[in-house]
């Protein structure tokens, strides 16, 4: 349950990857049991079926994007519970066999996402080294140390688990690339708020009417909430179908947040809870509409308790 820092965590795996080290930063996690998936359903059923407590998973990148697979199983699987992110900034080496000089690499091997990261070191530093896709970047630091692939783009924790050599430091094409990951549990209370948070939807629009998704965006507009991510994907109804993902600014309990998740359920064919959590970072500022605060809020609410009780308008 959230606020319980559950035993046993799994994430996307194997040992080494860049989920392992986001997830070495929670004490929780580190003092806990932790068991590798092999894809993201996998750990998610996990959760699902009570054989762990939390599983992080990625769900975007600032190079990459969304994490299709993630924002899928959390829109369209059984119902779980988003309780934090992490951000983690994502640092690429190139490892090899102990040995293995830099001049004399001939094959490299990361996963697809990895290797779109370094592309531009690739073509700089090795442009005729052969390119090979594996199933995670911590399986490319296995396969160079079986003596696969010359070398491996990894990060750091895969590469010295193997035993393998730096050949290049800070790899990646852009020196700001970070990770989001979202811990995840069974559903229960939302994390108290504090003050900093977000709150993670999906909204499944009716399709039969024009200007529908104009209605979702207007409830967090009209109520100064600030969508910070916003995000479609395929209902795999038919073609043409799709839910939207959104991200805003606020907790579930504040009153705005609470009033526009009411608006959506009335105008939305669906809507799913996925959790309200504290921001991995503080909150970019933006210009507030005025009467969008929560004491604003709060203000309105009062008043109407007056008027429908009977008592005196106080204007």
């Amino acid at each position: 349950m959230p606020g319980v820092p559950p035993q046993r965590f799994t994430y996307l795996g194997p040992e080494g990857t860049f989920a392992e080290q986001a997830l070495l930063t929670l004490p929780a996690a580190r003092n806990g049991v932790r068991e590798p998936s092999a894809t993201v359903p996998e750990a998610l059923d996990a959760v699902r079926s009570g054989a762990v407590g939390a599983a992080l998973v990625p769900l975007e990148n600032s190079v990459e994007g969304a994490v299709g697979v993630t924002l899928d199983e959390l829109a369209y699987g059984a119902p779980l519970l988003i309780t934090r992110e992490l951000l983690l900034q994502v640092r690429f080496g190139l490892f090899g066999r102990p040995g293995t000089k830099l001049e004399s690499v001939r094959t490299v091997a990361s996963h697809p996402h990895g290797l779109a990261q370094v592309r531009a070191w690739m073509r700089k530093h090795l442009p005729d080294a052969e390119q090979r896709s594996t199933s995670s970047t911590s399986d490319a630091a296995v396969a160079v140390a079986r003596g696969d692939f010359d070398a491996a783009a990894c990060a750091a924790v895969a590469g010295e688990r193997q035993r393998l050599e730096l050949l290049a430091d800070d790899i990646g094409d852009s020196s700001t690339a970070v990770t989001r990951f979202v811990l995840v549990t069974r559903p229960g209370r939302p994390a108290e708020r504090t003050g900093d948070d977000l709150t993670s939807l999906v909204a499944f629009i009716a399709h039969d009417r024009a200007g529908a998704l104009l209605e979702v965006l207007t409830e967090f507009a009209v109520r100064g909430l600030n969508l910070t991510r916003i995000e479609s994907r395929p209902t795999k109804e038919r073609l043409g179908r799709y839910c939207f993902l959104l991200d805003c600014s606020g907790h579930i309990a504040d009153d705005r947040v609470g009033e526009a998740v009411m608006g959506l359920r009335r105008i939305c064919a669906d809507v799913r809870f996925l959790g309200s959590y504290p921001a991995a970072e503080p909150s970019p500022p933006y210009t507030r509409r005025p009467g969008t605060s929560d004491a604003d809020f709060a203000d309105a609410a009062g008043w109407l308790r007056q008027i429908r009780d009977g008592a005196t308008d106080r204007g």
